[in-house]
């Protein structure tokens, strides 16, 4: 990976983003730079997830601007990738899957081997080079995902909870390969529900809360003593769902 930022930073302003009438991503503006792991950390329905596809650029938002300030911002594709909660997996060999990638990106037929061979071996999947793609376990599945995605240079890669659906051996693989990932070079942006997974891979939190952006600190900040509330709360394991309105005590609802 080139030393020299192709696309980054990532500038947002003032970005929302609105499904029936309903505001889901609220008023985001900030800047992820290069060279940084952050870990978006939220409860369920934060908007973590939406967050990650309008970065990437897969949806685009109803209000603000999303835009990549490098000297090819303007042609962010190459230099970027995704990988989702649950990966897709074409209906062909695990070799075959990542051609399909590289193929994708136009990359010449005798780089293609040697990348392919690389990935396999840091991804621990060359033992199961021939093997359907969809004949892996799931842990497989995300370690070719990621490799799958990895093996095209991106400048930076955007996970959503890559170990959401893995027991902890699998996880432990998946992040050896994430920290890889970034030694190459490449700017890590990923969601995740473990906050213990943020400590050991994080260098910047993002928290978000009903589609804001409550809180973006350093890791050492955030878990030494966030400033904002519902961050405080979300530490300490608290349903922030009561949060969204006051309940009114027995004696005020006999009253209505």
């Amino acid at each position: 990976m080139p030393n020299n930022t192709k696309i980054l930073p990532l500038d947002l302003k003032n970005v929302s983003h609105s499904i029936n009438g309903m505001r889901y991503i609220k008023d985001i503006t900030l800047q992820l730079g290069t060279n940084v792991n952050t870990m978006i950390l939220g409860p369920n329905g934060a908007g973590k997830s939406l967050f990650l596809r309008i970065c990437h650029g897969l949806i685009t938002p109803s209000q603000g601007e999303v835009k990549f300030l490098g000297p090819s911002g303007a042609q962010p594709k190459k230099y970027q990738a995704m990988v989702f909660q649950k990966p897709v997996m074409l209906q062909r060999s695990v070799i075959g899957n990542m051609e399909f990638a590289l193929k994708s990106q136009k990359i010449p037929k005798n780089r293609m081997v040697s990348i392919i061979e690389e990935t396999l071996e840091a991804t621990g999947l060359s033992r199961l080079a021939k093997v359907s793609a969809r004949e892996l376990s799931t842990g497989e599945q995300q370690r070719l995902a990621i490799g799958r995605a990895w093996s095209l240079k991106p400048e930076i890669l955007f996970l959503d909870e890559p170990t959401a659906n893995l027991d902890p051996a699998a996880t432990h693989v998946v992040e050896k390969i994430i920290n890889e990932i970034k030694k190459s070079g490449t700017t890590i942006v990923m969601a995740t529900h473990d906050l213990g997974q943020a400590k050991r891979l994080a260098d910047n939190i993002l928290f978000l809360y009903r589609g804001r952006v409550l809180e973006n600190s350093s890791v050492e900040t955030f878990f030494s003593g966030p400033k904002n509330d519902l961050a405080q709360s979300f530490l300490r394991g608290e349903l922030l769902w009561w949060h969204r309105q006051k309940l009114k005590p027995p004696s005020e609802l006999r009253n209505h």
